[in-house]
């Protein structure tokens, strides 16, 4: 699945949360979900609190942590 995050301008931990859980229904299917476009900002959160580093999860320009 992808999440086109161009648009977002802002986010807090409770998108992060949402995202995460996300990735997580879709890792029990399968699948990986894709974040793609997040601005600099978004970007650095998801980093932060290392949401690219989960399973079934792909930020743009990084490898999955997992593989479908």
């Amino acid at each position: 699945m992808i999440v086109d995050l161009s648009e977002l301008h802002f986010a807090d931990t409770s998108v992060m949360i949402d995202l995460a859980c996300l990735a997580q229904r879709l890792r029990a299917q399968g699948r990986t979900l894709w974040l793609s476009g997040a601005p600099p900002n978004i970007r650095k959160l998801i980093e932060t609190v290392g949401l690219h580093r989960l399973p079934a999860v792909r930020l743009d320009g990084t490898q999955p942590a997992y593989s479908t």
